[in-house]
């Protein structure tokens, strides 16, 4: 997930956990309604894992941003048993940003699905980081 004060970008793998793909955006309404759209996805998808984007300063520390994040995802902690993983997120917007203008997406579509891109940037992370830990 890339979470962001106004949207979450969601993003899924493969069953394998070989390829991420942007799966959808929730507009954040409310504590209580966003957690309920991330359960259900959980839910709808049978997830095993919820990957958190972390957006850490350039120093690599957690600063305001990543505080918000941390806040929602221990909120969200408490609906599942479901792991939790933090993952530094710097660069994934921006990194989903430049792959729409490289696809030549329209610009209001791609403020629509670039928070979806995103978390699939910190999942293909994730999952790559996953397939060389079990590699060495």
């Amino acid at each position: 997930m890339d979470i962001g004060d106004k949207r979450i970008g969601v993003a899924l793998s493969d069953q394998g956990g070989v390829i991420a793909s942007p799966l959808t955006i929730i507009d954040r309404t409310n504590l209580q309604q966003d957690i309920e759209a991330v359960i259900a996805l959980i839910n709808e998808n049978e997830a095993r894992t919820i990957i958190a984007g972390l957006p850490l300063t350039a120093e690599g520390t957690i600063g305001h941003q990543a505080e918000k994040v941390k806040s929602f995802t221990d909120a969200l902690a408490k609906h599942t048993e479901m792991p939790i993983v933090h993952r530094d997120e710097s660069l994934t917007t921006f990194e989903a940003r430049q792959l729409m203008r490289l696809t030549r997406q329209k610009k209001k579509r791609e403020r629509e699905k670039d928070d979806a891109i995103a978390a699939a940037f910190i999942l293909q992370g994730y999952l790559d980081e996953e397939k060389n830990n079990l590699n060495e």
